[in-house]
């Protein structure tokens, strides 16, 4: 069984209610189990701030899948939920990233594990964090680390 780290982000709708029914729908995808689920966290939008707080959290599931299998399976969870891409870090009803996926390192077409801005975004780590303080990112190394490292920023813990 494949360790995965998926994390979750809405700012549209009601995104505390987007993000959880995001997790119960990865729940019911055969062939993964959730292991852990982090605190859900808000925090300001990066990049197009004109746009309201997002709700973010990440999960650890356990899965059979590949990784490309797996991103489809989150892409069409993305689908139903409304989502539709209009451009880059601006809102959406819901979105799912692969994180990490075991040690794997990707470079794909349309798919990149380690995710590949993961390491500059609190909003991503500290959600990771409550999962696994322990947990060190291919090519950047501890979370504990990265974390010191940047800038705070204003993100609470909502639950």
């Amino acid at each position: 069984m494949n360790n995965i780290f998926i994390a979750l982000g809405s700012n549209l709708g009601n995104p505390k209610e987007q993000v959880k029914n995001g997790i119960l729908s990865i729940k019911k995808i055969n062939g993964i189990k959730i292991l852990s689920e982090s605190n859900l966290y808000e925090t300001p939008p990066v990049g197009i701030l004109d746009q309201p707080n997002f709700i973010n959290a990440v999960i650890k599931i356990h899965s059979n899948l590949n990784p490309y299998k797996l991103l489809d399976k989150l892409l069409k969870i993305e689908n139903i939920a409304g989502r539709i891409r209009v451009g880059k870090n601006g809102p959406r009803i819901l979105d799912l990233d692969i994180l990490l996926f075991n040690d794997l390192i990707l470079n794909g077409k349309n798919l990149t594990i380690p995710h590949p801005r993961m390491h500059e975004r609190l909003f991503v780590l500290m959600p990771l964090k409550d999962i696994d303080e322990n947990i060190v990112i291919p090519n950047h190394g501890a979370i504990k680390h990265i974390i010191n490292k940047l800038a705070p920023e204003n993100i609470n813990r909502i639950e």
